[in-house]
């Protein structure tokens, strides 16, 4: 009987496991900072890119957590003050909604939007980590991370100032992470090389990629099997006859 119960109390403690709703924006920024996303939509950006956007927006927006918002491309701007709630990312999701062709599977061409005639044709990374960086100094934000989310494409020029400014996060100990919207690898591997720690850089997926966080769907099914195989152990401990020794 007592195995019996572990065995009961394991499979309760999984399917609680199962059942625990997850962050899903948790790998993209630290759980217990005060994230700030710098956002590339310059004209670089494709709309294959807009797609990856738009995944990666969706990641924090079911986060539930809140975050600031800066736009850039040669230049940059305040879209959101630190501690928004996530949920104010959607009229900006909106412009990345980027529609798939059903008869060749093809992305359709991003939507306008309003940035489109406010910035100029380069992107310059620096202004955007600049800016960040100047908010975060100016609000004294505590525990800040950065979230770079861009293809990294990135002005030949302005590689040096995103050094020194890359450096200057390191210096602040402000953790800065990236989100590659399917950058060159060349590209790439410059960022990783300026990234605080582990200088990892993930890549943003498609609305059509099969990876990512387990579904509702899958959800149930693990659910399921747990109770089975509970249900299941728990019957034949309770109904095997007990192994005694008998004397002869």
């Amino acid at each position: 009987m007592g195995l019996a119960a572990l065995v009961v109390v394991a499979a309760v403690l999984g399917l609680v496991s199962v059942l625990r709703p997850t962050t899903v924006a948790a790998s993209l920024l630290p759980s217990s900072s005060t994230g700030i996303i710098v956002l590339d939509v310059s004209a670089s950006i494709s709309s294959d890119t807009y797609a990856r956007i738009g995944t990666t927006l969706d990641r924090l927006i079911r986060s539930n957590r809140s975050y600031g918002l800066v736009l850039f491309s040669d230049t940059a701007y305040q879209a959101l003050p630190p501690n928004t709630p996530a949920r104010e990312l959607r009229p900006v999701r909106r412009f990345f909604d980027v529609s798939t062709r059903q008869d060749t599977g093809v992305l359709s061409a991003a939507p306008r939007n309003p940035w489109t005639e406010s910035f100029g044709a380069g992107t310059r990374i620096s202004t955007g980590l600049s800016l960040a960086l100047d908010i975060i100094r100016a609000d004294r934000i505590p525990h800040p991370a950065v979230l770079l989310v861009s293809d990294l494409d990135n002005d030949t020029g302005d590689l040096e100032r995103v050094s020194r400014i890359a450096a200057a996060y390191r210096r602040a100990g402000i953790p800065l992470k990236v989100v590659g919207l399917n950058a060159d690898p060349e590209d790439a591997a410059f960022i990783r090389r300026l990234v605080p720690g582990n200088g990892k850089v993930t890549e943003a997926t498609l609305p059509t990629d099969r990876s990512g966080p387990v579904s509702s769907g899958m959800n149930r099914l693990l659910m399921g099997a747990a109770l089975l195989v509970a249900v299941g152990l728990s019957a034949f401990l309770l109904l095997a006859a007990p192994l005694r020794w008998r004397s002869i």
